[in-house]
């Protein structure tokens, strides 16, 4: 595996040739994720800001999770594949959140230290470990979409399942997750990569659908702000947290997975399929998600983009800066430098490996 990538929670597979698309759609994806980041105190002030920003976490995230369930294989772990969730997502876990503590510490003066809370962006990490364990049992069922549709609906019921080790969250986006390994199973995307007379109109569409949806929001933009509609794209509340304790909330979640869905294929729709300039980038998916937060903190914390600073200059200046910024996140000597904190290789504290296993081919 070349680089670190946010998407592959199951990384010990045998080598084979990356598909430029899926690079391309990591970083075009982890891109919205700073986006969304560097323009969230701007929504309190401008309108714009907020559209954009629902636009983005309408579907960003499940597409995050429909790669990595993409790239999950459901069988029972091996022994190399079982120690490289410790290096790749637990302990790079707690190396950034005693990071982020620490940060908050000298920052605001906070001395909760808490790793069953993850900070900001953390949560993910611990979603692709919680969607690591589950997927071997889950394919052993009948109809596992369905029932992951079911746990993502259903947890939002339960006022006593929340942001402890992200539960709520990992099993609130769970659908999209598995989706992404069905639809390797039922190989979708190879025929995808071949129907070249197809793309046009497929992009065409994907394009529509992208305006009716910003349409929609732009048109709508006081009625979301009320209900604080941002809320529900989280997947990380109860109803009742959400302020919607009515028995029929669940419907909400189901018409926003189902929206996310349809989004998430118009996102992939427009990923070019081809190599460009920022398809390496896409293997550094990790540096820029766990280090993006450290960048934008102080802009967040600052205060600087509330009030007359969410104008529309400003909000294209964010816009333009957190690309910029994904893409110096993305660069070599970055990788380099936080290598050892993105992706450590404490090899120590593992007893040896089983005789029969073959190095030569479980490459990173």
């Amino acid at each position: 595996m070349t680089g670190a990538s946010l998407t592959t929670p199951q990384p010990a597979r045998t080598a084979k040739v990356r598909m430029p698309h899926w690079d391309n759609a990591r970083f075009l994806a982890v891109t919205l994720v700073v986006i969304g980041h560097g323009i969230q105190r701007m929504t309190y002030d401008s309108n714009y800001a907020l559209a954009l920003y629902l636009f983005i976490y309408a579907f960003h995230m499940p597409a995050f999770a429909i790669i990595s369930g993409y790239f999950s294989k459901p069988g029972a772990p091996t022994a190399l594949q079982m120690r490289r969730v410790i290096t790749d997502i637990i302990v790079p876990y707690f190396i950034m959140e005693t990071i982020w503590t620490l940060v908050k510490f000298l920052v605001e003066g906070k001395t909760d230290l808490n790793p069953s809370t993850p900070s900001w962006t953390l949560w993910f990490l611990l979603a692709l470990g919680i969607f690591r364990l589950i997927l071997p049992y889950l394919s052993q069922v009948r109809w596992p979409l369905l029932w992951a549709v079911i746990a993502s609906i259903g947890v939002g019921y339960l006022d006593n399942v929340d942001s402890t080790f992200s539960l709520s969250r990992a099993i609130g986006i769970l659908p999209f997750f598995v989706l992404g390994w069905k639809l390797r199973e039922w190989g979708l995307m190879d025929r995808w990569n071949v129907a070249e007379r197809l793309v046009v109109l497929l992009r065409a569409l994907a394009v529509t659908v992208f305006a009716g949806f910003m349409a929609v929001i732009l048109g709508n933009i006081e009625l979301w702000r009320t209900i604080d509609l941002r809320f529900w794209f989280f997947y990380d509340a109860s109803y009742h947290g959400l302020g919607e304790d009515q028995w029929w909330a669940g419907g909400v979640r189901l018409g926003l997975i189902v929206l996310a869905v349809i989004l998430s294929a118009a996102f992939f729709a427009l990923v070019p399929r081809r190599h460009t300039w920022v398809t390496d980038a896409g293997q550094a998916t990790m540096y820029v998600y766990l280090l993006h937060s450290f960048v934008l903190y102080p802009l967040r914390e600052s205060g600087l983009l509330l009030d007359e600073r969410a104008s529309a200059m400003w909000l294209v200046s964010m816009i333009l800066g957190s690309i910029g910024i994904a893409l110096v996140l993305s660069m070599p000597i970055v990788k380099k430098i936080f290598r050892p904190l993105i992706e450590p290789k404490p090899n120590w504290v593992f007893v040896p490996l089983p005789k029969e296993t073959d190095l030569s081919t479980q490459k990173r």
